[in-house]
């Protein structure tokens, strides 16, 4: 589960207990807000410095997973 992980942390006191990437205060939906729009990662990254490589990634591979895991 990425709920308070290395990845997504979901705090009341943070965004109001919006899931966002640890460490940051930014959403994890406008990740999924600028893939929908078209635009890489690397726009995501430039627009988001706080966010690493590395979160976007692992964010995505686990919802991969949980992904593969219900349709298996």
């Amino acid at each position: 589960m990425l709920k308070d992980s290395s990845i997504i942390n979901v705090s009341p006191e943070i965004m109001g207990g919006t899931p966002v990437f640890a460490g940051t205060r930014v959403p994890v939906q406008t990740l999924l807000d600028y893939l929908k729009a078209g635009e890489s990662i690397d726009d995501f990254l430039d627009g988001f410095p706080t966010v690493t490589r590395e979160q976007v990634i692992a964010l995505l591979e686990e919802a991969e997973k949980q992904l593969i895991g219900v349709v298996a």
